[in-house]
């Protein structure tokens, strides 16, 4: 007989992380244990109110499923039984976690997937005048990819212009996080495609974004909000050239594998991105991120402290912690 708890854990994050739609001081994350025949597998979620998410409806969701879990459901019940999305994403992550413990065997293993190897994971820049974020970007030119949390339109172009001045050999990526308007896209596209930014990060509202299918795309743009899970796909073509997978939209790894699979054969590139969290919910992942176009899970760097053990951060290179972690 399985055993299903969930906690609420908090963890200080180092200074401030802001974005257009507010500042935060703390990730707030909700983990998700799955016990049986004395193993243990643990999944790591974070709510978020852009999508409705709070912890109480999370908890809620889990709850609601929670007897058919105990009872033996699968990661593929999981599908019908709860939505894409965190509550999920923490259950799911924790099947995998406690079929691995069980059978001995990694979960790349059971995925049927290569061992995965170290990536290169952005360093983020969050939303500031643009003094201040040169002054961080000075102080991390030395990594390879650096992304600039933008979305205030007066100043957006200001601030990767510092940025650039002040990392030059960095390469640049985007998140406007919505934060623009369609008759703004002309002007921002141009002045990003000469400063070489790579990649923009949902430069409008999901479900208003119609607008990028009549603007010339300087630079490629990438879905965010608006690309939850494989079914989202259908209504990206001629808006989007990228698509970002995260675990806790897509509701775990096994729709994040899914999904990646998908937007390769549907010609988008794959950028695997993540909430502000720890190393737990870093894990899986960085299954999804091996052969990625543009990898974002430096959540843990943005703590204070992190799990022990957590992955392996050497500058901007990330390595799998091993299975005591996760998998």
């Amino acid at each position: 007989m399985r055993r299903l708890a969930v906690a609420r854990e908090e963890w200080p994050i180092r200074g401030a992380f802001r974005i257009s739609r507010g500042t935060k001081t703390k990730a707030e994350v909700l983990v998700a244990t799955v016990e049986a025949g004395g193993a243990a597998g643990r999944g790591e979620c974070v709510p978020y109110r852009r999508y409705g998410e709070t912890f109480e409806k999370v908890e809620e969701q889990i709850a609601g499923a929670k007897a058919a879990i105990e009872d033996g459901a699968g990661r593929e019940d999981l599908l019908s039984l709860l939505p894409a999305g965190a509550a999920r994403n923490a259950v799911d992550c924790a099947l995998w976690d406690l079929e691995s413990k069980q059978a001995g065997r990694p979960v790349h293993e059971l995925a049927g997937l290569p061992a995965p190897g170290p990536v290169t994971t952005a360093y983020t820049i969050t939303l500031d005048d643009p003094a201040k974020m040169a002054e961080v970007a000075r102080a991390e030119a030395h990594r390879p990819l650096l992304k600039l949390k933008l979305g205030e339109t007066a100043g957006d172009i200001e601030r990767a212009r510092t940025v650039r001045e002040a990392a030059p050999e960095a390469t640049l990526i985007v998140d406007a996080n919505e934060g623009w308007k369609p008759e703004q896209l002309d002007e921002l596209f141009a002045a990003f495609a000469e400063l070489e930014v790579r990649m923009i990060e949902q430069p409008l509202t999901a479900g208003r974004d119609e607008a990028l299918e009549r603007v010339s795309r300087a630079v490629p743009i990438c879905a965010d909000e608006s690309c939850h899970d494989s079914a989202s796909l259908a209504g990206l073509k001629g808006r989007y050239d990228i698509v970002n997978i995260k675990l806790d939209k897509t509701g775990g790894l096994t729709e994040a594998l899914r999904l990646r699979t998908a937007a390769r054969e549907a010609g988008f590139q794959v950028m695997v991105g993540c909430m502000v969290a720890t190393s737990l919910a870093m894990a899986p992942a960085l299954l999804v991120a091996q052969g990625a176009d543009f990898v974002d899970v430096d959540g843990p760097l943005m703590l204070k402290r992190d799990r022990v053990p957590g992955l392996v951060f050497d500058g901007s290179t990330v390595r799998s912690a091993g299975r005591d972690l996760w998998g």
